[in-house]
């Protein structure tokens, strides 16, 4: 061999050199068979519940617009429950069903939160990043483009209410119009949802709460502290035993429930704390291998979702829907001629969208960030568009924000502004002949962001 020639590791150039680029890191991976089977299994009940909520939403609406409509606003005004211990739970069938058939569908988000913060895609900054953000983004633009049609109004104080997103509508459409698209993209929806109802349930207890009762509040604690207890105790035994929730922790969750609801702190809150008291990696003795997610350890949370979500998506938010959504039209609703209106439809249809587009885009601009070639840009506003569907949440702010008039017209921008979303979002997703390729992904981040 020549001396003077240069060696290959000299050069720099030898075939088996490493790359001088910086690894990536993978957001949005669906990293092994269990998180494929677990995302699969919560979309396909989120896709079931959610045909189920438009269902229950349309009857309420033909109802509350019908020759029947003196007999459905007579029930939902029926009161039912008695005030016990100082406890004022007698309530009419719309208060149970705002106040405490909404507090299972938090405690369902609570633990798909609880979840995603211990091992899922918000449990590494490098993934969480641009879900957060994005989330974050489409909860801000909607509020400021509410806010600049209702400043220096009284209905200002309803900012909240097109920053919410639908998890269980959103997916439903989506698996309707594009049941085939890029799977991380589902991901992506349903881990920006789960975000944006964490601001949102953050923005009811911070914003929406008018007075406390500080002593229903601590005394609160005591059933939260020992349902926590008994979930870290004997979590084999409550994920091994499926009558064993339902007996023993439902009760206790529901004094939690009702303590709450007496302070004046929205008794949803509960559901979510409660959630966030049951164990992800929970120590298992023997070899019973129920929700495992590892030698020795159960995945408690999973477990309580599998059991709850069927009743949150199949009765508790269709209930909801029913009773938020009976609205008439006419009447002395100012729809759609308000500037409630107006903040509250170009918020869901216009400010989600761009909030979590525009987001996305500065987050892989100026960060290392970056969106995977197989994942078109028309596709990611198409999933923002599906964001705007701010149905469930979004109803449940409207009533605690507004009254009368107010909120008729508020409640019927949420069903227009959502129908739009929904539109636009099943024209930029709608791909029949897709490509299915579940390898690529659709986002990638460098492991400094």
């Amino acid at each position: 061999m020549n001396s003077n020639n240069p060696t290959p590791s000299t050069t720099g150039h030898h075939p088996r050199a490493r790359s001088q680029r910086p690894r990536t890191r993978r957001i949005f991976r669906l990293a092994s068979r269990r998180e494929i089977s677990r995302v699969s299994r919560f979309l396909r009940r989120e896709l079931i519940g959610g045909f189920i909520i438009i269902a229950a939403a349309l009857l309420g609406f033909i109802l509350a617009n019908s020759p029947l409509a003196e007999n459905f606003f007579a029930l939902r005004e029926t009161k039912l429950g008695t005030d016990i211990f100082g406890l004022h739970l007698n309530l009419d069938l719309g208060h149970w069903a705002a106040d405490g058939l909404l507090a299972i569908f938090f405690f369902v988000v609570g633990l798909e939160l609880k979840h995603e913060f211990v091992k899922g895609e918000l449990s590494k900054l490098s993934t969480a990043i641009v879900p957060v953000a994005a989330a974050f983004g489409g909860v801000a633009i909607p509020a400021l483009i509410y806010f600049g049609f209702n400043a220096g109004t009284s209905a200002s104080h309803g900012w909240a209410i097109p920053t919410a997103t639908d998890i269980a509508f959103a997916v439903a459409i989506l698996g309707l119009v594009a049941p085939r698209i890029h799977p991380a993209i589902r991901m992506f929806l349903l881990t920006l949802a789960v975000v944006d109802d964490l601001i949102a349930i953050t923005i009811i207890a911070l914003f929406y709460t008018t007075s406390v009762n500080f002593t229903a509040l601590l005394l609160s604690l005591i059933p939260i502290a020992l349902f926590g207890f008994l979930a870290q105790k004997f979590p084999a035994f409550f994920a091994k035993k499926a009558w064993s929730a339902w007996v023993i922790l439902l009760p206790i969750g529901f004094v939690a429930w009702a303590l709450f609801l007496e302070s004046g702190i929205h008794a949803t809150i509960a559901g979510v704390l409660l959630a966030f008291t049951v164990p992800v990696k929970a120590k298992m003795p023997g070899k019973e291998h129920l929700h495992a997610i590892g030698k020795g350890r159960i995945n408690v949370a999973e477990s309580f979702a599998f059991r709850f979500q069927p009743l949150s998506s199949g009765f508790a938010v269709p209930v909801f829907a029913f009773f938020s959504a009976g609205v008439a039209v006419g009447g002395d609703s100012n729809f759609p001629f308000d500037p409630i209106a107006y903040g509250v439809i170009a918020g869901l249809v216009l400010g989600k969208p761009i909030g979590i587009t525009l987001t996305t885009w500065l987050v892989t601009r100026f960060t290392n960030a970056s969106i995977d070639p197989s994942v078109k840009w028309k596709q990611i506003i198409g999933m923002a568009a599906l964001a705007g569907v701010g149905f469930t949440v979004s109803l449940l702010i409207t009533e605690l924000t507004f009254q009368g008039a107010d909120r008729d017209t508020a409640s019927l921008a949420v069903m227009s502004g959502s129908l739009i979303a929904v539109l636009i979002g099943s024209v930029l997703l709608f791909e029949p002949k897709r490509r299915r390729d579940g390898h690529r992904v659709f986002t990638e981040s460098i492991d400094t962001v």
